[in-house]
């Protein structure tokens, strides 16, 4: 089977049926409206996304409260903005009826950004801090997940991504660091409440079969006391935690995981592979196929990090251009049961149209993504972000951000 036929297959995510094995990852562009809604820019970068024909495309990390999140101008997913999402929604399914569409659904925590929001913590971690939530607090954010997914249903949206990955809210309450003795902290059985009560309660307020329901998740985040680690002060890899997340959420009815890795304002190489480092997108096949194992057939895994292969110019070594190729190598995962789709980032931004091309033997025509990481530096400033290289609208952004604030050294460790 050549690689176009494993890449543009279909694949069964609960009862629905994705065109084929493209994901587009949720990727925020700070370029909402005021209320938080999605604006004319929003709307026109997802029917992109939805003529560019992936199969499933998460809407970028919708924030459940405008009290506490990391982006000024992010997504909400509150009463306010049900009517704005549900015409939105029909928009982007007119675009193309066939792909399906989920929302991913956030809450920042510790990350939220204090400039315009209230900085919260399960923990205080070295760096970050936040005011210490309580259980009662804790309980009002599942309130609003619950609420959201609700919202999504009604939208027109086919499902939701729980967002528990990236260092944000759903992660921090996972971690071995948080050791605090209360409701949601401590041992296993207390750290993933948060996660397994909040899937019941979604199942039960949202009763319908063909809504899908998944989590993105970090297996490990890199730092000490962090998700996927042995222990509360440790670094060291220990999957045993993220196997018994994934197992306890597939017994609450997640029928999809998105692979993921890192915590990107900690660990950014480990989250998106940089030119320099290519190799370290290796360790999430590595992570998708050990998470896997333990997993039923029919539940779909999605791994993260195929951007940095390219056209096979990947600045990989030992490894011939062909092999090492996003087309070839991403087909070769598939066929070898590693994962089942693979999550496009930054490639998106490059070109929406990558998956129709290939199916239209256009391959040539592609835009690579050339990893400059120009858009996590729009992110960061909390400017419009999209492709600079290939877009001139976002270039001229950059350098007015530039003039702005400076030029932005991304931390990497």
């Amino acid at each position: 089977m050549s690689y176009k036929d494993t890449l543009l297959s279909p694949v069964k995510i609960g009862t629905r049926t994705c065109e084929n094995r493209f994901f587009i990852q949720p990727m925020e562009c700070n370029d909402e409206d005021v209320t938080g809604s999605p604006s004319e820019s929003t709307a026109e970068r997802y029917c992109k996304l939805a003529k560019g024909e992936a199969g499933l495309v998460s809407l970028e990390a919708v924030s459940v409260t405008r009290e506490s999140r990391s982006r000024d101008n992010q997504l909400m997913i509150m009463e306010p903005n049900r009517e704005p999402l549900t015409k939105f929604v029909r928009r982007v399914k007119e675009a193309n009826p066939k792909m399906l569409f989920i929302f991913q659904l956030t809450h920042s925590g510790e990350l939220s950004h204090p400039g315009f929001s209230r900085r919260v913590t399960i923990k205080p971690l070295h760096g970050y801090g936040g005011d210490l939530l309580t259980e009662e607090e804790v309980d009002k954010i599942m309130d609003g997940f619950v609420l959201a997914a609700q919202i999504a249903h009604d939208a027109g949206a086919d499902g939701i991504d729980m967002k528990l990955c990236h260092g944000y809210f759903g992660s921090q309450v996972l971690r071995p660091y948080n050791d605090r003795k209360w409701k949601y902290g401590g041992g296993w059985e207390n750290r993933s409440r948060f996660a397994f009560d909040l899937y019941e309660r979604i199942q039960n307020a949202v009763s319908d079969k063909d809504f899908l329901i998944g989590s993105k998740i970090s297996a490990w985040e890199g730092f000490p006391g962090g998700f996927g680690t042995d222990g509360p002060d440790s670094p060291i890899i220990d999957l045993t935690e993220p196997i018994a997340l994934l197992k306890g959420l597939e017994e609450r009815g997640a029928q999809f995981f998105i692979q993921s890795a890192g915590s990107p304002s900690i660990t950014t190489s480990l989250t998106q592979a940089d030119k320099n480092s290519p190799f370290f997108a290796y360790l999430h096949q590595f992570f998708a196929k050990e998470l896997k194992k333990h997993l039923k057939p029919e539940t779909v895994m999605i791994g993260s990090n195929f951007t940095p292969f390219r056209n096979g110019k990947n600045n990989l070594c030992a490894v011939s251009e062909e092999q090492s190729s996003l087309f070839a190598y991403g087909a070769q995962c598939i066929e070898r049961g590693v994962v089942d789709m693979l999550g496009l980032g930054r490639q998106s931004f490059a070109d929406p149209m990558l998956p129709r091309k290939l199916r239209e033997g256009k391959e040539d025509e592609i835009k690579w993504c050339t990893i400059c990481d120009n858009c996590l530096e729009l992110l960061i400033q909390q400017s419009k972000v999209g492709c600079s290289t290939y877009n001139k609208y976002y270039t001229d952004i950059l350098v007015q951000t530039r003039k702005e604030k400076g030029p932005l050294k991304v931390a990497r460790t």
